[in-house]
């Protein structure tokens, strides 16, 4: 197993989107590979947690879309 790695960014933090974010399958209720958020949106970290098999940081980030996205940090940049 490998050792977690530190997260850059930390909950309640504001961030951006840095790439169009699309739907992998995590939202049933949409259709696959349809748009979620688009780059630059406006978003809040609400909560930090890890891939376990990668020891990878995951966010979960509130767009002002209304949607929660798990987003990996190349896909988020801080405010």
């Amino acid at each position: 197993m490998m050792e977690p790695r530190m997260p850059k960014y930390q909950w309640g933090q504001p961030v951006l989107a840095s790439t169009d974010l699309y739907n992998d399958g995590s939202f049933p209720e949409k259709e696959n590979d349809v748009l979620l958020v688009s780059q630059g949106s406006r978003g809040e970290i609400v909560q930090v947690g890890s891939h376990e098999e990668s020891s990878t940081p995951v966010y979960l980030v509130e767009f002002r879309e209304g949607l929660v996205v798990g987003c990996l940090e190349e896909e988020i940049s801080p405010l």
